[in-house]
């Protein structure tokens, strides 16, 4: 017991003094010129954040907002983590320096594991291969006309959580929504990706995998600590990391080369049709079947489990308070009238299902943070200097609760986003490029490719929802946040729900 307890010190010191070395080899500037923060030890710092991970930073971070203002800094370890609470300086970063902020920095060794050596869209490195990746998805699967197509899609997995839900309302007891919400996303993605109607079992299991890989980040952050002696000191986990890594593989790698096979065959376009003929920029190679893969995978979360989540959340306020509720039934009444079905179209003429949606990304964005930020140059904001090379994050959750930007911002109130009480919408800019009140999907060049995509499930399967079902509460509605991958509630919605014809 001595000799680990010696040997774990040991390397306890070493690490905090390359930490303190690379600190004084990278400190070109004097600490008034950077952002104020709280001092940091190596060696305590360390050892304090050796059993945290970046999603406990949340409760830290406001308590220290209050003394060191809206730019601050955090020393964990060797890296300098920046954060940004404020919208105005959130915009100055992002649109009005958006080149300098729009890299990323070195991958810890799960996200290099899981993006095949950052060969995907959100962790490659800002230059020729993330242009050539955001462009393929932005101009092909995610292009308007494109994402018109697939409404057929849409109808059908409708059509399959409005059957399970029936069947629950039938059995009298209440509904657990997010796991149908979760399954059907899944459903309508996996169809998107690769152009078939996959089986249950089948896209369950990817649901799964894909899940155990998200929920994972956080289990084993322990492991960018010590990245070399950690395959020592944590065997058993890097064991369990790789292990999941292969069962990826094992769902989606066989839907990548089915796809190949056939893919010139197909009448239906799909994301996996649009990376088997990409060439990269180094060498005009194409791409492996692991980067496939990757890319496969990270459109399926990215269209799944935020959607699901702010659903969820979206779906809890109208539980919770029926006047909004049955206010956002009486305008998809006017619009579509009594049994008629909803249609795409039709979501255009509704602004309060629209500002219902917006209120609900406002409150409870699924990510707090965004995925962080490296600055290419020395650059300042709000008189400090943002060093090269450091980690930029962004309060996302703080700037939609703003109370110098948001009257009484705890309240749910959709109205905020329509106009003078005449019940037309207001023009908001989700995308931050005027200005940032809020930034659910990030903003700048590294927003989310799949915003437009995002409004449309999140106004389409509301707006069905509401029209196919009267949601009660069973017990008073408990919206206390936890975070999973997103920040998901605490105690998922129950409700009773109603067939409404």
């Amino acid at each position: 017991m001595e000799v680990w307890f010696i040997f774990f010190a040991s390397l306890c010191v070493c690490f905090s003094l390359k930490s303190l070395l690379n600190l004084l080899s990278h400190n070109k500037h004097k600490p008034k010129d950077l952002p104020p923060g709280p001092f940091s030890l190596p060696i305590i710092g360390n050892l304090f954040w050796f059993r945290k991970s970046f999603f406990d930073l949340e409760p830290l971070l406001r308590n220290l907002r209050t003394k060191y203002g809206p730019i601050l800094k955090l020393q964990i370890g060797s890296r300098r983590l920046i954060f940004i609470t404020n919208h105005q300086l959130a915009h100055k970063a992002l649109i009005q320096h958006g080149a300098t902020f729009a890299d990323r920095p070195p991958p810890l060794p799960m996200t290099r594991i899981f993006s095949s050596d950052q060969h995907n869209i959100s962790s490659a490195a800002y230059g020729p291969l993330w242009r050539l990746l955001r462009r393929n998805i932005t101009s092909e699967i995610l292009h308007p006309s494109r994402v018109k197509s697939y409404g057929h899609a849409r109808k059908w997995v409708l059509q399959i959580l409005i059957n399970k839900l029936r069947q629950e309302a039938e059995s009298g007891e209440p509904v657990r929504v997010v796991d149908h919400l979760r399954y059907v996303m899944f459903c309508l993605l996996v169809f998107m990706c690769f152009g078939d109607k996959l089986d249950e079992k089948v896209v369950r299991d990817i649901e799964n995998v894909e899940r155990k890989i998200l929920l994972g980040f956080r289990r084993y952050n322990i492991l960018s600590l010590m990245p070399r002696l950690g395959k020592i000191l944590f065997r058993k986990r890097w064991n369990e990391v790789y292990e999941l890594h292969r069962s990826r593989e094992s769902v989606i790698a066989p839907l990548v080369r089915a796809r190949q096979e056939r893919g010139k065959e197909e009448t239906v376009v799909c994301y996996a049709d649009t990376l088997l003929d990409l060439r990269l920029p180094d060498g005009g190679r194409k791409l492996t079947t692991g980067e496939m893969v990757s890319l496969c995978s990270e459109f399926l979360n990215g269209g799944t489990d935020t959607t699901a989540t702010a659903l969820q959340w979206i779906m809890a306020n109208l539980v919770k308070y029926p006047n909004i509720q049955a206010k956002l039934l009486s305008e998809i009444e006017r619009v579509v009238g009594c049994g008629e079905e909803i249609k795409e179209e039709d979501l255009q003429k509704m602004p309060y299902l629209k500002a219902v949606v917006l209120e609900g990304l406002r409150r409870h964005p699924p990510g707090h943070f965004v995925l962080p930020h490296a600055v290419t140059e020395d650059t300042k904001i709000d008189g400090y200097v943002v060093p090269k090379k450091a980690i930029v994050n962004f309060m996302v959750a703080e700037m939609g609760r703003d109370p110098e930007v948001w009257e009484e911002p705890m309240e749910f109130r959709p109205e905020r986003f329509l106009g003078n009480g005449d019940g037309d919408q207001e023009v908001f800019d989700i995308t931050g490029s005027r200005e940032i009140k809020m930034m659910p999907f990030g903003a700048g060049r590294r927003i989310c490719p799949g915003l437009g995509l995002a409004l449309l499930h999140l106004e389409y399967f509301l707006a069905n929802l509401v029209r196919e079902f009267e949601w009660k509460a069973v017990d008073d509605v408990d919206l206390s946040e936890k975070l999973e991958f997103t920040v998901v509630m605490k105690k998922p919605l129950e409700a009773q729900i109603f067939p409404r014809r």
